[in-house]
């Protein structure tokens, strides 16, 4: 029988002391370390009959990865094509922010045998919710509100399903250890057990994880090294929009991001977001511009609006919604500097509609675009666009994949895209005019005419 021994372990990192300490080594935080009783494993002799051994990488065989494709296409695409055999992926976000709304949805469309684990509410609360989401019904997936890992572990044996969701994984103790759930120690033993029945069975898993205050997933960070795939649902809980995004992912690329809207009936797919993040407007206004970006390797044109008036406190204003305040500060003293706006008095907001929050810098041609239209008070035109980077010299700086941004332009019906003279330009046919600047003075002139 292994003996029973007391470690202390940090709350922040997860870094193991045999005493307590006042302050953690590793990451500096006060007051982090918790007594935890631990199971030493015995030491193992390693069989000669192993089945394991060292093996040349070219004599190995590479075999492409038996994906599940699931109802939901924008997780598809964050997933790099489906949902991989024996994967575990660990989803995190804000409270409230649609986690359990999204699992529940996939188990409720995907006619698969699903296992649906929650350690945080109970049988009648998630049915309640999936009435509400869905009038869809998946005789197939089964409920199992427990905490105890190997009780978990014990009944996904039995009932063999082709794919488990456990909401979450803050809430799941194992017998073996004495803490409290939540602990690193709990996190570390529960995750553990439940990759090693992944692997052996080949059953794709899914982890909802709590995050900090931070915005980090609670508990070691050892646990999303561990696990195949981490996801992060972040948004405005003010705002309908949700973006799903990989932080990590084996077995695809972490660019990809996918969209949703949050409605009475659940989650929502986006398929054409710039159609709906973009206001239809009946008349022109000053201040507003649209801005064509790409969140991962996705285009998308969001609108910008300015502000720009006299300061009345004597203290000037920068207020921004989605965008980094200072890189605007930079914009505007590029803009005072280089083009001769004297906008040091007077009080600068800007906003991204929708509650997107991006930092491509291809969007300070649009940014500056609104700034000064708003000043001059003179309106863009509904249909132009633009797509550029700008230098502390006042000069128009190339954007990566500028083709896929202008093809996304002309598919929305825009007539004119302003880009930097320095990028290069797809030679085929297009229905855009594209105008091509070189310094921020002459994109001044040829857009507002000033």
């Amino acid at each position: 029988m292994a003996k029973l021994k007391t470690a202390y372990f940090c709350q922040n990192c997860g870094t193991q002391y045999p005493q307590w300490l006042g302050q953690c080594k590793n990451c500096g935080q006060w007051n982090t370390l918790v007594e935890e009783i631990v199971e030493k494993s015995s030491s193992k002799s390693y069989s000669e009959k192993s089945k394991q051994h060292i093996i040349n990488i070219i004599e190995v065989e590479t075999n492409e990865e038996a994906r599940i494709n699931t109802p939901s296409e924008e997780l598809n695409r964050v997933l790099g094509g489906g949902i991989v055999l024996g994967s575990v992926t660990l989803i995190g976000g804000e409270p409230g922010i649609g986690k359990s709304t999204l699992l529940l949805q996939l188990a409720l469309k995907m006619k698969r045998k699903i296992l649906y684990v929650s350690g945080e509410e109970s049988a009648s609360q998630i049915k309640m919710r999936a009435d509400r989401l869905t009038e869809l019904q998946n005789p197939n997936c089964y409920l199992f509100t427990e905490t105890a890992v190997e009780k978990i572990l014990h009944e996904a044996k039995k009932l063999q399903p082709d794919f488990i969701i456990i909401d979450s994984i803050q809430t799941l103790q194992s017998q073996l250890i004495e803490s409290s759930p939540g602990t690193v120690s709990q996190i570390r033993e529960c995750s553990n057990e439940i990759i090693k029945f992944a692997k052996e069975t080949n059953t794709p898993v899914f982890l909802v994880g709590h995050i900090t205050k931070d915005g980090q997933i609670a508990g070691p960070k050892v646990l999303e090294h561990m696990v195949d795939v981490v996801l992060n649902f972040d948004g405005d809980r003010n705002h309908l929009f949700r973006l799903l995004r990989a932080n990590k992912n084996r077995f695809g690329s972490t660019a990809e991001i996918g969209i949703y809207e949050m409605i009475s009936q659940g989650l929502k797919e986006i398929k054409n977001p710039s159609e709906i993040l973009i206001t239809k407007k009946w008349e022109e206004l000053s201040g507003n511009s649209v801005g064509v970006i790409l969140e991962g390797n996705r285009p998308m044109l969001i609108e910008i609006q300015a502000l720009v008036s006299s300061a009345v406190y004597g203290t000037p204003q920068r207020s921004c919604t989605g965008f980094d305040s200072k890189r605007l500060n930079m914009l505007l003293a590029v803009l005072e500097k280089r083009a001769g706006f004297q906008l040091g008095a007077k009080d600068v907001f800007l906003n991204i509609t929708g509650g997107i929050k991006t930092d491509d810098p291809a969007l300070d041609l649009a940014v500056v675009a609104s700034v000064l239209s708003s000043n001059e008070d003179v309106p863009i035109r509904e249909h132009f666009c633009f797509a550029g980077e700008i230098g502390l010299s006042g000069e128009i700086r190339p954007v990566p994949q500028i083709e896929q941004r202008i093809s996304e332009a002309e598919k929305l019906g825009y007539e004119k895209i302003f880009v930097s003279n320095l990028n290069k330009i797809p030679k085929r046919k297009l229905g855009i005019s594209i105008v091509e600047v070189s310094k921020i003075e002459d994109f001044l002139e040829s857009v507002l005419g000033v």
